[in-house]
């Protein structure tokens, strides 16, 4: 469809004026509203400014400007319908064949400190999503552009079509359009319904009335969980940094979905580190192997030794950059991904040996920058979410890091500072484990992981086992349990296999049986306040 006259009214003034420039240059007229047709016209371009175009005044101090039949029956009417072109000759109005419009800026406004009702209510774009609106549902006929990065793809099919783009690209962009307004208004929505009904936006709920959240898919999967499932991944459109969404896959098969869910575990484990380089090993949802050291390499010797039998096929995640040492290693056992923030060149070479291992680059978010806004859940782009049944549950997630200020020792024997690194160091750990989870520790190293049981007796034991299996001495170990002990059992057989000292939340109705059932045993043990459900 051959474009003679573009709409343009942009809050976001990106590469707006060198687009309108390209377009003059087809000879295509420009209109324009407000501050966008003031930035054309100080360039010295000729664009018709809106009021002059519908010949009605903007009014209400802005708030109707493009609201006009002259605007959009000129983006609505069919042209290979006769009385649709017929009604517009009969009025007088053009056919408005490209609109380049995108909105007030709500999100940044509501994110400023201290903003207020008013302010917020004055920035929900009318207009703006109406032309938007109308321009894609008659894509067939109209060309409609809400982001910038598009400029270019439209200016190269004008140029290279005599002013007209393909139905194809019309169809992409009117996709993109109804994606974009319906994340608006969503937006909106999800900001008013956290309100009171005065609308103190001081006193906003930390979860909206009405949730609405968007995602854009980046691929689908081979197949879910199990080969009869169907299944996707989906990105958030505000991909926080240093989250696992933000990979780059640079070599490898495709990722699959179990792949991905056990990437993230593994990512997240490994970020809450940043002392020292870190390696985690996860499979099937939960930590294998956990280790601490001063070069990549040791680190992963350390935490593969917890488990080798487990790490075998599993999803290796690191907080430095990969270098060839460690890859030489690392590539001597089958493993499904790695991830790291880097890898060497020479990393690379050797890994590229195993084309089916897939390797993912992801910045890294150190853990200091997780901030109150993250554990309070008012941003929501921060939320946990589980789908239930006809449901959704959601949650601000376990972004909760406890220091060693905050631990309170409840035995006689007090942890000494090698203990009580190791203490926090298992407590790190655990958080990830599913529950019940039981973890021991020595030297900044896992030596035997229990998770998932019913009970907390059984994960211990199960731990217990899995440092025998693989070799480990659990003899002047920690222990981390996420939960508090309901009796004294569980204590005696961390005890009795080796532990010198437990980290636990504590607020058990048996608290004192267990305190005491420490100190019989003679280990140290400190409180949180804080447990780490995993389900």
């Amino acid at each position: 469809m051959t474009i003679k006259h573009a709409l343009l009214s942009v809050s976001d003034k990106t590469g707006v004026l060198a687009f309108a420039k390209e377009l003059a240059a087809l000879g295509v007229k420009l209109i324009s509203t407000g501050g966008t047709a003031k930035l054309l016209a100080d360039a010295g371009l000729t664009v018709t400014e809106i009021s002059a175009y519908t010949g009605f005044p903007e009014m209400l101090d802005g708030r109707v400007k493009t609201l006009h039949p002259a605007v959009h029956a000129g983006l609505l009417a069919r042209r290979a319908l006769p009385e649709h072109m017929g009604k517009l000759k009969e009025q007088g109005i053009s056919t408005i064949d490209l609109v380049v419009v995108n909105l007030y800026p709500f999100e940044a406004t509501i994110a400023k400190p201290g903003v207020s009702f008013e302010e917020a209510i004055e920035n929900i774009d009318i207009g703006g999503p109406a032309m938007l609106r109308s321009s894609a549902k008659n894509h067939a006929d109209v060309t409609v552009i809400v982001d910038p990065d598009d400029y270019a793809a439209v200016l190269a099919e004008m140029k290279a079509g005599k002013n007209s783009t393909s139905y194809p690209t019309r169809l992409r962009l009117a996709k993109k359009v109804f994606a974009h307004t319906a994340y608006y208004d969503g937006m909106i929505a999800n900001f008013l319904t956290r309100l009171p009904q005065d609308g103190d936006i001081a006193k906003q709920q930390v979860f909206p009335e009405v949730l609405t959240l968007q995602f854009n898919k980046m691929q689908d999967m081979r197949y879910g969980e199990n080969p009869h499932q169907v299944a996707a991944f989906y990105r958030d459109c505000k991909v926080q940094t240093g989250a696992l969404a933000s990979y780059q896959q640079l070599q490898g098969k495709e990722l699959s979905y179990n792949n991905i869910a056990d990437a993230d575990t593994a990512w997240e484990c490994v970020q809450q580190f940043s002392n020292e380089k870190a390696c985690v090993i996860v499979k099937h949802a939960n930590p294998c192997g956990v280790a601490l050291a001063k070069e990549p390499l040791a680190a992963y010797q350390r935490a593969f030794s917890t488990d080798p039998t487990s790490a075998f096929g599993g999803i290796i995640a690191f907080n430095c950059e990969v270098d060839e040492a460690c890859a030489q290693e690392v590539s001597k056992q089958f493993a499904e991904v790695i991830i790291a923030p880097g890898f060497h060149a020479a990393a690379l070479e050797i890994l590229a040996k195993k084309p089916n291992l897939r390797l993912l680059r992801v910045p890294t978010n150190k853990i200091a920058t997780l901030n109150s806004t993250m554990n309070s859940g008012r941003d929501l782009a921060y939320l946990d979410l589980k789908k239930i049944g006809s449901g959704l549950l959601v949650q601000s997630p376990d972004a909760l890091n406890v220091e060693e200020t905050e631990l309170r020792c409840v035995t006689l024997k007090t942890p000494d500072t090698i203990q009580m690194a190791d203490l926090l160091f298992a407590w790190r750990v655990a958080k990830f484990v599913k529950s019940n989870a039981i973890v021991f520790c020595k030297d900044a190293m896992t030596i035997g992981i229990g998770a998932g049981q019913m009970s907390r007796v059984d994960s211990a034991r199960i731990a217990t086992i899995k440092a025998g299996n693989a070799g480990l001495n659990i003899q002047g170990s920690v222990a981390a349990s996420d939960a508090f002990f309901p009796f004294r059992d569980g204590v005696d057989v961390l005890a009795q296999a080796g532990a010198t000292a437990i980290i636990q939340p504590g607020g058990s109705l048996r608290d004192q049986e267990v305190i005491a059932a420490a100190n019989e045993q003679g280990i140290s043990m400190v409180l949180t306040g804080v447990r780490h459900f995993r389900h």
